[in-house]
């Protein structure tokens, strides 16, 4: 089905559900939800929206209304806009105003590190396969180090990750409200061959006499974060008290003159440690508890998504990735813990009397197994009977630990943690790898269909 013609009824309909255009303020969407800011909530028909083709779920996220779309969110997007005239935004128009002010909570920081990081998803997810593509073609003799094609995919896959801090500059500056150039040149100084260098050979450096902390920001995240995130204010007030005459002079030079100190001497070196220290958490969980770790995680993978705090963890990811080249705990969890919600409602389906409740389950089994996109299930399915989450929670407790017993371990990002984009991630660490990424993928399913088929009483819920 064309593009078009996939989310015509969704484009059609969804503005009217929401009280029509004189009530949205604010319009966006990310990896997988359109989202809403509206002036009346109770003009929101929630059911009337969730029953338009295309759309998978949806849910309040404190003021803001999400639709839940799926992977191809962006055509849905553009053409809601397209038809209704609603003005495209981004993250950006919501900071600066365009949308009603939020008071300060942790989800604002969960939602402020998935918006700096979640343009790069794409980047990410490439120069991780291209990794993983150079370690199968090394295993199998195809390639070996010195190798011209070698080489090329070497500094191409590095490249996604080395110069994280430039793209995390950009990113975060758009998210925050600032200049992308500005943002991407505090990115590029914590990566500079010469500042490089210094850190390498141990050379003390200081700034009109203040100490700059000697680091390593290569593929970093949080040092950039944080340098935009203040960024961001002082390049506004510095635009709002410049004359108008020179105000493209003052206002990049000044901001610039305020962020290069901050940034090397007190930001970056906070992020560093921000970084590391959350790095350093998460391995000595597994350390000390190893599989039980992961297993534990994976069960309550579906809360975490649901308080957006499974966004924290993404700094820790991507420095895995770029210390070790691996990661063992949080995708291997998310992995499991999303074919289980789909296991669950597949069970759902099965079981159920109800016509409608089989085609709901039945399409949120498919979404979540295969696409890795678990809000319907989990919001449409698990919540709504409960036992199914007691049944995906079960599960996903024995497939991580079966996962983990064997070491299992991602070698790239994934765009969709389901089956389709889950297991080639394992590739990397060769055939026993994902050999016991799919025992532990078996395990939890068998364990997830088995206690969902005993719990779930479809006479009891479905009266």
């Amino acid at each position: 089905m064309a593009k078009q013609e996939r989310y015509a009824a969704l484009a059609d309909g969804i503005v009217e559900q929401l009280g029509g255009t004189s009530n949205i303020t604010f319009f966006t969407h990310c990896v997988t939800r359109l989202r809403f800011n509206v002036k009346d909530k109770s003009l929101v028909n929630k059911e009337a929206i969730e029953a338009l083709p295309g759309a998978l779920g949806s849910q309040w996220v404190g003021d803001q209304y999400q639709v839940i779309v799926g992977q191809s969110v962006g055509d849905a997007y553009n053409l809601i806009a397209e038809k209704t005239g609603l003005q495209k935004q981004d993250a950006v128009a919501e900071d600066m105003g365009d949308a009603p002010k939020k008071k300060f909570s942790i989800t604002m920081v969960f939602d402020a590190i998935s918006g700096c990081i979640a343009p790069l998803i794409p980047v990410l997810i490439g120069a991780g396969f291209i990794k993983i593509i150079l370690l199968l073609a090394e295993q199998f003799g195809l390639l070996a180090a010195g190798d011209p094609t070698h080489t090329v995919l070497t500094f191409v896959g590095d490249a996604g990750f080395y110069f994280l801090p430039v793209f995390i500059g950009a990113t975060g500056a758009r998210k925050f409200g600032a200049n992308m150039g500005l943002g991407m040149m505090v990115g590029a100084m914590l990566i500079h061959p010469t500042f490089v260098a210094a850190v390498t050979e141990g050379t003390p450096l200081d700034i009109v006499g203040l100490p700059i902390y000697s680091a390593s920001y290569a593929s970093s995240i949080v040092p950039a974060i944080l340098a935009t995130a203040v960024m961001a204010p002082v390049e506004k007030f510095f635009a709002r008290i410049s004359p108008d005459s020179i105000r493209s002079i003052t206002e990049p030079f000044f901001t610039l003159l305020v962020m290069v100190p901050l940034t090397l001497c007190v930001l970056a070196p906070l992020g560093s440690f921000i970084g590391v220290y959350l790095s350093q958490a998460v391995m000595w969980l597994y350390g000390v508890a190893g599989p039980l770790a992961v297993a534990v995680l994976s069960c309550l993978f579906p809360w975490l998504v649901m308080t957006g705090m499974h966004s924290a963890f993404l700094p820790y990811i991507m420095d895995a990735f770029a210390t070790v080249g691996y990661e063992s705990v949080l995708l291997t969890a998310n992995i499991v813990s999303n074919i289980n919600q789909g296991v669950a409602s597949l069970v759902v389906s099965l079981r159920s009397k109800s016509t409608d409740v089989k085609s709901t389950a039945a399409s949120c089994a498919i979404t979540a197994i295969v696409g890795g996109v678990t809000e319907p299930a989990m919001f449409g399915i698990s919540l709504r009977y409960k036992t199914p989450m007691y049944g995906a929670m079960i599960g996903s407790f024995a497939g991580a630990l079966v996962a983990a017993f064997g070491g299992a371990s991602a070698y790239a990002l994934t765009g969709s943690a389901g089956l389709v984009g889950g297991l080639p991630i394992y590739l990397g660490g060769g055939i026993s790898n994902v050999m016991w990424m799919v025992a532990g993928l078996v395990a939890g399913a068998v364990v997830t269909f088995i206690v969902t088929w005993i719990l779930y009483k479809p006479e009891a819920v479905e009266a």
